[in-house]
């Protein structure tokens, strides 16, 4: 892996991270219809100028491949996640309702508070307010888990009983949906508003393409976060039962079952092969938020991050196939393009990328967030050291073959990437 070569990006002037002074637009609660929502006409401008013009964001140098033609999303984003260039956008700080790639910002908030090997009996209350028709794990109540347990729940499955059970360790939903808020203004993600911890659909509960891609940086830099996103199949504990037959009758056995990442860019599916390269990270469902993804993959000692917001094209697979178009275009795009923005430091980086961005702090950042480890040890949360933390990290654990990188056998490899 080349060192980083570029860190201009992440230092830009405070003009191109100024925002829009329009009211949030936020998404439509009711979706569908005989009219296809539009983008406002003004978007915040966090990252760049460019990136708050509806429309798609693009500039082409001589040999540059052209962008995919089949594109439907709303939104979508096409990044480096080493430099923080934007590559490519289409409506990228649009207001959607996020579904469960929102868990990326729940894992960001929370991952960091409890030790992997600590152990949890889950109350009825746990799960208290869990939405209807939710993803779940299959957690019972009076049965204890360890927090590792949990976290490949909410990776894997997109399992809302796990976020609400980690959610009731950190003191409530309540409390961790402050507690989130407060990172994603860190992390300058403002047009974020979260409501439910999980992405359930809520009225107001809205993020973007842009802020998707920084909870998704953010996450990348935490080994435990790389390791969960990466997963593609993992035991989970079972429910406590009485032996009915064989020597152990009558007594106590939990079972476990296995349980396989819903990220089909991962692990494949009928009409799918996993991508080359794919090293996570989330992906979301629900009414009102269509299909959303975030991925992030590796080729040549390149990281791009893409994320798609609800696209309608009818395609099987769709937001799957649009992230592989638009990361197949960002792999040749690279270097001959002109970057249309740039993936904002934390307020609290050292560099002081971000000091012109709305209601940024400086140094210091929200007390919330200094609890929070947002780069690689190295670095100590600066520009530079967010963009090693992330490539550093991903090609690492490709080095340790974790991430499927031979499309001959890329099933075969998934299933390799499993946990105890």
């Amino acid at each position: 892996m080349p060192a980083v070569k570029k860190t201009a990006l992440l230092v830009t002037s405070a003009a191109l991270l100024t925002m829009s002074t329009t009211a949030p637009a936020w998404a439509d609660d009711k979706p569908g219809g005989d009219k296809k929502p539009k983008p406002p006409a003004s978007m915040s401008t966090v990252g760049g100028a460019k990136l708050g013009k509806p429309g798609t964001q693009v500039s082409l140098k001589d040999g540059a491949p052209v962008l995919p033609k089949d594109l439907s999303a709303r939104s979508w984003m096409v990044s480096d996640a080493e430099t923080g260039e934007v590559l490519a956008s289409h409506n990228s700080h649009w207001r959607l309702a996020p579904a469960s790639t929102l868990k990326m910002l729940f894992a960001d908030t929370v991952l960091p508070k409890f030790p992997k090997t600590q152990k949890h009996k889950v109350e009825l209350s746990d799960m208290a307010g869990i939405g209807a028709g939710s993803s779940m794990v299959g957690i019972k109540e009076n049965e204890t888990y360890t927090v590792h347990d949990l976290w490949l729940g909410v990776f894997l499955k997109s399992g809302n009983d796990a976020v609400h059970v980690l959610s009731a360790m950190n003191g409530g939903v309540p409390q961790t949906v402050k507690d989130m808020q407060s990172h994603a203004d860190e992390l300058q993600a403002l047009d974020t508003h979260v409501v439910s911890p999980d992405g359930y659909d809520e009225k107001g509960q809205v993020s973007s393409a842009y802020d998707l891609t920084l909870f998704a940086r953010s996450g990348l830099q935490k080994k435990d976060f790389r390791e969960y996103c990466s997963t593609a199949t993992a035991k989970f504990p079972g429910e406590t039962k009485k032996v009915t037959k064989g020597k152990d009758k009558g007594k106590k056995k939990r079972e476990s079952f296995e349980i396989q990442n819903t990220n089909r860019l991962l692990t494949g599916d009928v009409g799918i092969a996993p991508y080359k390269g794919i090293a996570g990270v989330k992906n979301g469902s629900t009414t009102n938020a269509g299909n959303t993804f975030t991925g992030v993959a590796e080729r040549n000692g390149k990281v791009l991050l893409v994320t798609v917001m609800n696209p309608d094209s009818g395609e099987q697979f769709a937001v799957y196939k649009e992230t592989e178009r638009l990361l197949d275009w960002g792999f040749k795009a690279s270097g001959k393009v002109e970057p249309v923005g740039e993936l904002v430091a934390p307020k609290s980086a050292g560099t002081g990328s971000g000091k012109g961005a709305p209601g940024a702090a400086g140094k210091g950042g929200s007390d919330a967030s200094k609890n929070v480890a947002h780069a690689s040890d190295k670095g100590s949360g600066s520009g530079v050291g967010i963009a090693l933390g992330v490539a550093g990290g991903v090609l690492a654990l490709i080095a340790a073959g974790w991430f499927v990188l031979n499309r001959r056998l890329p099933l075969d490899l998934s299933r390799r990437k499993n946990r105890p």
